[in-house]
């Protein structure tokens, strides 16, 4: 039977996703977004985006007011590490006061389930590789600090007023929808795959490469690459499981690869070479960040349908290739008043 959600920053890049695998199979979204880094020609068609912020009680009183939802699904956030070490108290402050602004609206309107977006940035200097979920939490920035606040708080939320809730610790979600309608467009962009494939178009300047000094076998940062399909059917599996229990889950392919890998890969799915140039390290970049995915798994069977690295860039190049542009083709083409279906 379909049901309702709610998903702040369902206009960013993975909130996009989720909502497009929400809608194929029948529920109802509501997308609350301001739209500061995201797109509304991002939001898929049939679901109704109510703009404004989350902190901003009236913002948050037109989205539920579309209610009563199963779940919140909450993806709405600073998210740059880099700027976190820059602006750390602004990032502290916001994602906390406003995530506690969803999380008590969500109490008030009798939400059951919430389905937070988490980070790999809890975890500063794992002493166990790959991270699992029992490995302490300890934030390398005030991003990943933000993040660790907002877990902390949905404990009490569920220990005061039962309202269960599952933190999706993932590392870095690349690709693209595999259909072609969805695809990642930040500005400025910071992610690595994207900031390779503009390099090797020709649509951006050199890759700088930060650092090329650390302890991995060729020097460079090693990460977890998953692809964005994967980490929307990991958040359909959460909610589910919520009908019994909060759970909190790293989510990865469990295997890691350096930013050479990377930019040599890359240059084998475009068949271009990729400019760049070796720059300072940034601070808080951990040498290397890769998940174990072993209990969500194991617990509710997720198995990415998309690992191999090389797909998931096939996948982001394709849709870089159909919209040079992004988004701002569609975008452009969009008017009307602040909310739309």
């Amino acid at each position: 039977m379909p049901e309702t959600y709610l998903v702040t920053g369902g206009a960013g890049f993975v909130g996009s996703h989720l909502v497009l695998a929400l809608l194929a199979r029948g529920d109802r979204v509501v997308v609350l977004d301001d739209l500061s880094t995201g797109h509304a020609a991002a939001v898929p068609e049939g679901a109704l985006l109510v703009r404004g912020r989350i902190g901003d009680r009236e913002a948050l009183a037109r989205a539920f007011a579309h209610g009563p939802f199963r779940a919140v699904f909450h993806f709405a956030a600073l998210s740059l590490v880099g700027e976190s070490m820059r602006e750390p108290y602004r990032y502290m402050a916001e994602n906390a006061r406003e995530g506690l602004a969803l999380i008590e609206a969500a109490v008030a309107h009798g939400v059951r389930r919430f389905v937070l977006s988490s980070t790999a940035a809890l975890f500063a200097a794992p002493g166990t590789i790959p991270i699992p979920e029992e490995e302490p939490v300890d934030p390398g920035s005030p991003y990943g600090e933000s993040k660790a606040w907002l877990e902390r708080a949905l404990l009490w939320a569920e220990r005061i007023h039962g309202l269960r809730s599952a933190a999706l610790r993932y590392f870095n979600a690349a690709g693209a929808d595999p259909g072609g309608r969805l695809g990642e467009d930040h500005r400025p962009e910071t992610h690595l795959i994207p900031r390779v494939l503009d390099a090797a178009a020709g649509r951006g300047p050199p890759l700088t490469v930060f650092g090329d000094d650390y302890p991995t076998p060729d020097g460079t940062c090693i990460r977890d690459y998953i692809h964005v399909a994967d980490l929307a059917e990991a958040h359909l599996l959460a909610v589910e499981a919520l009908a019994d229990r909060s759970v909190r889950y790293n989510l990865g392919n469990g295997t890691g690869y350096s930013v050479r890998e990377v930019i040599a890969a890359a240059e084998r799915v475009t068949g271009r070479a990729v400019p760049h140039v070796i720059g300072p390290r940034r601070a808080g970049d951990p040498p290397v960040l890769v998940a174990s995915s072993r209990r969500i798994r194991e617990e509710l069977g997720w198995t990415p349908r998309h690992p191999d690295l090389e797909t998931i860039i096939a996948h982001a190049w394709a849709w870089r290739q159909a919209h040079p542009d992004g988004y701002g083709r569609e975008e452009a083409a969009l008017c009307g008043g602040p909310d739309r279906r």
